[in-house]
């Protein structure tokens, strides 16, 4: 996912200052190069070996060291660098920035860069509540720097509130949004994900094999492109994405019910839920005993077609459904495009290897209401919903 990018991870002088290790290692895991700066403070809490073993790479200490013979810096790290993190950061650094000073490394590399720049404050409760650190940290969001809060916990000092630094699980989150073209920004996408359960009896239910992957790919897709996302999700294991606003549903008619409340507010539908087509047409209030007979009948009635509901109250929204199939792909498909009013469909056959439920690749195929298909090769599900959210920024752009 970074591949290709350099990113700059400054650390500052606060007990937060081990968790930045974690940080480098994921940027390190996704394909980034590391650079690492670290303020004088902040080597009396981690090791710059700590940090150089991570990313293979020298550490950057010293205002006045030359990279190279002819590479002063601050300004070769703030040149190179795709984006600049600063974790855990300090309210002193965060008000040497707003007051314009350059004292150091990090803070020189900081005012030379034009790439962004992300701050993760960490501090007592009381600094983050303090009117003049807010003031400082409104100041630079008013010039464009982002930040990713911190959360309430248990600190450092034995206090018990705001000013946890964010998991470094957030904050790499964030930085591939600060590198992702956001060309959904504006727009309020929609995405169901995973399977739903129609319960027989308290203790047994009907479903599929559907995992949510998929689903939970585009929302963060979606989500990193600068969209305001809504996920309703049916039961998965999955950790939701950070950011998106997630509605947990079991059954089909909870899904239905929350994505036709949200349905006004969204420019984009993504229908990739596997919704049960069958429920029991009454739900036994207790567990259902194994009897004498060798035959047990259950009586099932349809459920509602929440996609053909969506195709026919749209009105400017983009609405786009998923086919899982096992034979006759584009047949059903191109059935399911036209008569539930959709504008585009994926559709796979998820008899195929790599390519069904509950895997972390996908073989897909798209139909388009103008006509047009696609065939893409077998790629992640991470891959394929990127590449779904290009489709989905030019349809909303204009006519494919």
């Amino acid at each position: 996912m970074l591949t290709g990018k350099q990113i700059v991870v400054g650390v500052t002088g606060g007990i937060a200052a081990y968790r930045a290790a974690e940080l480098v290692r994921l940027y390190i895991k996704a394909g980034a190069q590391v650079h690492v700066i670290m303020t004088a403070a902040a080597t009396e809490f981690v090791t710059p070996l700590t940090f150089q073993t991570l990313s293979g790479n020298p550490v950057h200490i010293e205002l006045f060291n030359l990279i190279s013979e002819r590479e002063i810096g601050h300004i070769a790290l703030a040149d190179r660098a795709d984006a600049l993190v600063v974790a855990p950061c300090t309210a002193n650094l965060v008000g040497k920035v707003a007051a314009g000073l350059a004292d150091d490394l990090l803070t020189t590399t900081i005012m030379a860069t034009k790439a962004p720049v992300l701050f993760v404050p960490a501090m007592n409760s009381n600094m983050w509540e303090n009117p003049i650190y807010q003031k400082n940290q409104a100041c630079l969001a008013d010039l464009g720097y982002q930040f990713v809060e911190p959360v309430s916990g248990l600190l450092a000092c034995g206090w018990q509130g705001k000013g946890k630094m964010a998991e470094p699980e957030v904050v790499f989150e964030e930085t591939l949004r600060l590198l992702t073209p956001q060309d959904l920004t504006g727009e309020t996408v929609l995405v169901t994900a995973g399977p739903t359960r129609e319960e027989l009896d308290p203790v047994r239910y009907l479903s599929n094999y559907s995992s949510g992957k998929m689903g939970y790919a585009i929302a963060r897709a979606a989500r990193q492109r600068g969209a305001r996302v809504i996920l309703v999700s049916g039961p998965t294991s999955l950790a939701p994405p950070v950011g998106v606003q997630l509605h947990k549903v079991v059954s089909a008619e909870q899904m239905r019910q929350a994505v036709l409340e949200h349905l006004p507010v969204c420019t984009v539908v993504i229908k990739s839920a596997a919704v049960a087509d069958y429920r029991p047409v009454e739900r036994a209030v207790q567990k259902i005993k194994k009897g004498g007979e060798d035959c047990l009948q259950l009586s099932l009635v349809k459920n509602p077609d929440i996609l053909a509901e969506i195709g026919k109250a749209k009105k400017n929204q983009l609405v786009i459904g998923f086919a899982a199939e096992t034979h006759d792909l584009e047949a059903h498909a191109l059935r399911k495009l036209q008569s539930k009013n959709l504008d585009l469909i994926v559709a796979n056959d998820v008899s195929c290897p790599q390519a069904g439920f509950d895997v972390d690749t996908n073989l897909v195929r798209l139909f388009y209401r103008n006509g047009k298909t696609e065939q893409w090769p077998l790629m992640s599900k991470v891959e394929v919903a990127d590449r779904l959210l290009e489709c989905v920024a030019r349809l909303r752009s204009g006519p494919m």
